[in-house]
């Protein structure tokens, strides 16, 4: 499975990627490859987790348009 992720760094300079389709679904690293490869370990625990738990694996992710 592919999922998108957003990657941002923090103010102490961590790297910082969530899973938008995963609630909760978040990781580090001080390293942006370190932070994705963690992110990847993150999403299949909270795969395994949801799945134990008997929730959706994902919800529903859009892109919308804002003007700015």
């Amino acid at each position: 499975m592919k999922f998108s992720v957003t990657i941002d760094r923090d103010e102490d300079g961590m790297w910082i990627v969530e899973c938008p389709s995963i609630p909760g679904c978040v990781s580090q690293g001080q390293t942006k490859d370190e932070a994705l490869d963690n992110i990847r370990d993150a999403i299949y625990q909270c795969l395994q987790v949801r799945s134990e738990l008997g929730f959706p694996l994902t919800i529903e992710t859009r892109q919308i348009e804002v003007a700015a």
